[in-house]
């Protein structure tokens, strides 16, 4: 039987790639629109995610899975990191956040822009019960925006394993196999599936 969860985010982009990912390994039920958006204050991913998914499993009545992703830069020793999504600020744009984070690394060598997506992912159960998976994939911040395709740090972002394209370079296919996001999801749903 296929497992059944509420997907605990509210964002539309990540929610697509999430399905994209998961395929028919698990039945995801859109969150209801009547949940209001969960503050997300903690000062980790796991508990930003957890944050998420206990509050969906709570309204609902139902398992959720959430995530949180965060970017690492070394250069600025970890930034923007369980701030990314309000790099820029509270209101801040996906372009908003991927100019002040080039903006910051400015006069920086190639070299030197190393940086790591991480995504922690996590199915909590109203008995709370929980799975926790993560995925890392290590990179490059490239000097400008290149790539029209996928969303968020994706222009600016140039995983090791990869081609030397960006994210936004990829089709969503080559991404999610080096993506963190999908090795955290494909990572969970091993975990998931040793559960049954």
């Amino acid at each position: 039987m296929t497992l059944r969860l509420v997907l605990a985010t509210a964002n539309p982009d990540k929610a697509a790639e999430i399905a994209a990912i998961l395929g028919s390994a698990v039945e995801l039920v859109p969150r209801p629109v009547e949940v209001p958006d969960v503050v997300e204050d903690a000062d980790t991913l796991e508990g930003n995610a957890r944050l998420k998914a206990v509050a969906i499993a709570e309204a609902t009545g139902l398992p959720a899975v959430a995530d949180d992703t965060g970017l690492e830069v070394d250069e600025l020793q970890g930034e923007p990191g369980v701030r990314s999504a309000r790099y820029a600020g509270e209101d801040a744009t996906y372009a908003d956040n991927v100019t002040k984070l080039l903006e910051a690394l400015e006069g920086v060598y190639p070299a030197d822009r190393t940086a790591r997506f991480r995504t922690v992912a996590l199915a909590r159960w109203p008995d709370g019960r929980e799975v926790i998976a993560e995925g890392i994939v290590d990179g490059l911040i490239a000097p400008a925006r290149a790539g029209q395709l996928g969303f968020g740090y994706d222009p600016v972002f140039v995983p090791n394993d990869g081609d030397g394209r960006t994210f936004a370079e990829m089709t969503a296919a080559e991404k999610h196999e080096l993506s963190h996001r999908g090795r955290a999801f494909r990572a969970l749903v091993k975990a998931l599936g040793r559960r049954a």
